[in-house]
């Protein structure tokens, strides 16, 4: 089964912590946004999913990755959910 284009991929949107401290917006562009409390993109770069897994680069060069499981990404010891 094919990998459907990231414009268009299900997990593009906005994910945040509980207590709303970490916003993570996953954009159609295949680049992610990362704030942090007052701090405005803290951290970007970009992203690539595979299947249910989502591999991170910041722009510096760092790398990370997740999971999405029943609609929560799992992030780096962060659980976020998924923001209507």
């Amino acid at each position: 089964m094919s990998q459907p284009p990231v414009s268009t991929h299900p997990y593009i949107g906005l994910w945040v912590t509980e207590d709303g401290n970490i916003r993570h917006e996953l954009l159609p562009n295949g680049r992610y946004d990362e704030a942090r409390g007052s701090i405005t993109s803290a951290y970007t770069g970009s992203y690539t999913i595979t299947g249910d897994h989502i591999d991170y680069i910041d722009d510096t060069g760092f790398t990370a990755d997740g999971d999405f499981r029943e609609d929560v990404l799992y992030h780096a010891g962060m659980i976020l959910y998924r923001q209507q």
